[in-house]
């Protein structure tokens, strides 16, 4: 799907969220749990994909991940347990 992007969340095994943008959401949820994703993610390993939304352009990926990012622990979660 050249042209689309996607932010995403996951949730790590130790029940932290990490949020991240990508091209290539299945790629990218792969290398997180081969240990080649984020340095964050490499050690609390496994991740699930928990949340992901489609983006048009990678500005508004990258733009919505800095908007997740910034919210509190709660709200990444209830936002985490709605259904993917």
């Amino acid at each position: 799907m050249s042209g689309h992007y996607f932010v995403y969340m996951l949730e790590c095994a130790d029940g932290t969220y990490y949020t991240g943008s990508t091209n290539n959401l299945e790629k990218r949820f792969e290398a997180h749990n081969c240990g080649r994703g984020a340095r964050y993610t490499m050690a609390r390993r496994p991740v699930s994909l928990v949340w992901f939304k489609d983006c048009s352009t990678r500005r508004e990926a990258m733009r919505r991940e800095r908007q997740l990012k910034r919210l509190p622990a709660s709200e990444k979660m209830r936002l985490a347990h709605k259904t993917v």
